[in-house]
This record gives C-alpha cells, structure tokens and sequence, in this order.
C-alpha cells in the first residue's frame, strides 16, 4: 500500500479512478489488529488504489473530511467521494470488504 507524502499528492489523487484511502497511525491498537489484512483486502479489489494516510502527519485533512475515529476509509472516484467507512469501533476485514463492494461507482 502506497503511503501519503503531501497534501498536495492527496488532492491529485482523489481525482484519479477507485481511490481508497486508509486514515490510521502507528499508536492506534484498532489499526494494528486489521493491518494484517490490508494485502488479502487489496488482492480481492484489485480496480482499487489503496493509499494509507497517517492522521498524525494530516490533520488537517483529517479535518476536512471528518475523519475522528481510525482506521477509516474513504472512497473516491474522479474527484467524487462515492463512500466511507468512519467510525471509532474497531472494524473487521468482512466489515471492510462488505464496505467496498457496496461501493457504486
């Protein structure tokens, strides 16, 4: 998984096709636990570009787009939010996979 640089990448990317990205931080037990999946979660959606955001290093963004509770995830397609996954319970990976294949794009 491709990890966030800038803001700047960030804004360039959401405009690109099936973005999915991945807000979490190295202290987060909650992220720790579903990390592990992240490969099988990527392999079974190939069409997705996964982009890991660290929230520690993108507050801001974070901000903008109400991200509080990590992991999280959010979807875009050219320019379009087209889903997320926010919240501040812990996540399973059917919990994830379910998310993106309810995803219409």
């Amino acid at each position: 998984m491709e990890t966030l640089k800038t803001k700047e990448q960030f804004y360039a990317l959401i405009n690109q096709e099936k973005m999915m990205f991945v807000f979490s931080a190295d202290w987060c037990p909650d992220c720790r636990v579903i990390e592990p999946h992240y490969s099988d979660i990527m392999n079974i959606f190939p069409e997705y570009t996964f982009v890991l955001v660290d929230r520690d290093k993108f507050v801001d963004i974070c901000q903008a787009y109400d991200v509080f509770g990590i992991p999280s995830f959010i979807a875009f397609h050219k320019g379009k939010e087209v889903g997320r996954f926010v919240s501040k319970n812990r996540k399973t990976k059917d919990e994830i996979i379910q998310f993106i294949q309810g995803l219409s794009l």
